[in-house]
């Protein structure tokens, strides 16, 4: 066959796909031409040009074209619409002769950049031939037009993309999520400000083509998902060489195992937040169906990264643990495993579990989550959970408590009892939900001292915070919460300082996490769990429960005066039945902005996330830079401001 006639089926072929293409985009109501730079670009929306020169332009990223003039001879993937016998056709079937003959199609394109994507000035009909044969790739003249600056996302992530192009050197490298490209730097084991060389940037094209194009295998399932964002999400689990080097077969295995996270980029909510256990009659119902029915015992799992010796936190599970066998009795089994690295070492710790037949892994510190994320993968029949809070990830739910709740109660108990109008507070470092307990303790002790001020300090910062405050004189402070019921007093809870400078406890709240752990597997065996799964979909579940669910609770001293016990307990009774919501009142933040006139409840995210201080705080939010090395560790994993922290390369990868 000569090349003529070869170009002409060609063209046939492209014309057929074309017009397909066409009508599929009119009867989705989609625009059936190519993009026209000039009709959505106008002055204000351009802040300069930059000559780029001669570049390789993805073809997967040319998006249209500068100018109306060629628009209706294109479908909106650059198929050709016009019929054989136009003169169009006839200088398509040219430039297919020369793309299949010794000659190539070599002439550079010209065409203007915006936001990623490129619109052609000349060179239409090389673009399309190139893209029907399916090249990556197509050299061209380049002039980059800058838009304007301006807060909204497509333009903060085309800023931060301007900043690393020149150290990747690669235009098929484009995220839609702020912060992606340190992360991925990171991922592969670079420095941030590193610029790749030559070879490392052939390395990772070569095996970022592999990922497209197994990626594109899910075609029917990724629509609106960024084939960037999909990888980076794999490279949480997987690492860089792995993708190199796995075969065809390996590679699809890890896709599917990914996929739900993957899928989860398209949810506008990564993440669905469980505020609470189910209703009292259920599970009373539950109770009493497994006390009478017999059943497989549900076999589960702790991994400690320390031992109850040296963590008070790590006691706090443990009775956990002890509470879960003794309430379930012969329905459920423990494995325990202390003291247990982040890293393989977690990982071999929950193979074994599995090993011994673990069908839930509960993990209670935040640092695991990276060894969940893997195993979850490996093993999707596996039930896991990780104690933190605001973790994205489909395959492990994560379990935390709402201890504003309580600390809502202390402050009132606080305003009641004090005998000045300062009142102090120690914080223990800026992750998800401390700001809330800071405002809910504030709140509270305005409802019973309106006069008094919170004097806010930070365990997480150098020097005695403790002592701080008695020098400020001080006569009632709350410190980090008492993590059980009936511990003797330390540095925990509620207490007032006595004249002769002695302590006084007045009231803890404390975490009660056998409640959330009989709860759980309940739920579980109850097949509720699986319920949760069918009604997100595709978002990560996470459990924030609170006093409603038993697994937050005040405990009172007998020091407290008889009528503020009374107060107390009114308190406790409304927040455990659901009538009173501590942010459901006027409030005015530190910087004179009304957060709410009264009428308004809190979104769940509202409370989780918030990264403001009540008017009667005095004190502020630290700043990353001033924190602790240990609690560094643990903001960049669970931090307010997480999203803001540069990723370090022996960091997790969020």
């Amino acid at each position: 066959m000569n090349l003529q006639l070869e170009a002409t089926n060609h063209y046939q072929q492209a014309l057929k796909q074309g017009r397909k293409s066409h009508r599929d985009s009119v009867n989705h109501g989609k625009y059936p031409y190519l993009q026209v730079l000039d009709e959505v670009l106008s002055d204000s929306m351009v802040a300069g040009q930059v000559d780029l020169g001669l570049i390789e332009i993805p073809l997967d990223k040319i998006a249209g074209t500068k100018t109306a003039g060629r628009v209706n001879a294109f479908s909106s993937d650059f198929l050709p619409l016009l019929g054989e016998d136009s003169e169009f056709a006839y200088k398509w079937r040219q430039l297919c002769c020369a793309h299949l003959g010794d000659e190539g199609i070599h002439d550079p394109i010209r065409c203007f950049e915006y936001l990623g994507r490129f619109y052609v000035q000349e060179g239409n009909k090389r673009v399309s031939v190139m893209k029907y044969f399916g090249a990556r790739s197509i050299t061209g003249y380049v002039i980059r037009i800058l838009p304007t600056y301006s807060q909204a996302e497509e333009v903060q992530c085309y800023y931060e993309f301007l900043h690393y192009y020149p150290l990747t050197g690669l235009y098929s490298l484009q995220f839609t999520r702020l912060g992606s490209f340190p992360k991925l730097q990171v991922a592969l084991g670079f420095d941030l400000d590193h610029s790749w060389t030559e070879e490392e940037r052939r390395r990772f094209s070569a095996a970022f083509f592999r990922f497209e194009r197994e990626f594109a295998k899910h075609s029917d399932r990724a629509e609106g998902i960024n084939v960037a964002d999909a990888l980076l999400v794999w490279l949480k689990v997987y690492t860089f060489a792995q993708l190199h080097d796995m075969t065809a077969a390996e590679l699809t295995k890890s896709m599917q195992a990914v996929w739900p996270d993957i899928a989860a980029l398209k949810e506008e909510e990564v993440i669905t937040v469980d505020t609470g256990a189910e209703k009292e009659e259920s599970t009373s119902i539950v109770r009493r169906l497994f006390s009478i029915l017999p059943s497989s015992t549900l076999n589960t799992a702790f991994i400690h990264e320390l031992r109850p010796e040296n963590s008070t936190w790590v006691q706090g599970h443990e009775r956990g643990r002890l509470y879960l066998e003794a309430t379930l009795g012969e329905q459920v089994s423990t494995q325990v495993y202390y003291g247990v690295g982040n890293g393989e070492e977690a990982e071999e710790a929950m193979e074994k579990a599995i090993e011994n037949g673990a069908e839930v892994i509960f993990a209670t510190t935040a640092p695991l989550i990276a060894a969940c994320r893997k195993t979850a993968a490996k093993y999707p029949n596996v039930k896991i959970l990780n104690c933190s809070i605001s973790m994205p990830y489909t395959g492990v739910r994560t379990y935390y408590s709402r201890i504003y709740e309580g600390k809502f109660i202390s402050g009132a108990i606080a305003g009641a009892v004090s005998k000045s109008d300062r009142i102090g507070y120690i914080a223990s470092s800026p992750i998800f939900g401390v700001p809330a307990g800071i405002n809910a303790f504030a709140l509270g002790l305005q409802m019973t001292n309106p006069h008094a001020r919170v004097s806010l300090k930070w365990s997480c910062l150098e020097g005695d915070p403790l002592a701080e405050l008695r020098s400020e004189g001080v006569d009632t402070i709350s410190t980090l919460d008492i993590p059980l019921p009936g511990w003797e007093y330390g540095r925990w809870g509620l207490f007032r300082i006595k004249d002769d400078g002695g302590t006084e406890l007045l009231a803890s709240p404390y975490w009660d996490w056998g409640e959330f752990y009989v709860k759980l597997c309940r739920s579980i065996m109850s097949g509720t769990w699986d319920n949760l799964s069918s009604k997100h979909g595709a978002q990560a579940v996470n459990y924030w429960w609170g006093m409603s669910s038993g697994v937050i609770a005040l405990q009172l001293e007998k020091s407290l005066p008889a009528g503020v016990e009374t107060l107390a307990n009114i308190l406790i009774r409304d927040m455990v039945g659901g009538t009173i919501a501590p942010f459901h009142r006027p409030i005015t933040s530190q910087d004179g902005t009304v957060r709410n006139d009264g009428n308004t409840y809190f979104t769940t995210a509202e409370l989780l996330h918030m990264d403001w201080l009540c008017d009667n705080v005095d004190g502020a939010i630290p700043p990353y830079e001033s924190l602790s090395e240990k609690a560094r560790n643990i903001v960049e994993l669970q931090g307010i401001y997480r999203d803001r922290i540069p990723p370090k390369k022996e960091g997790i990868l969020l």
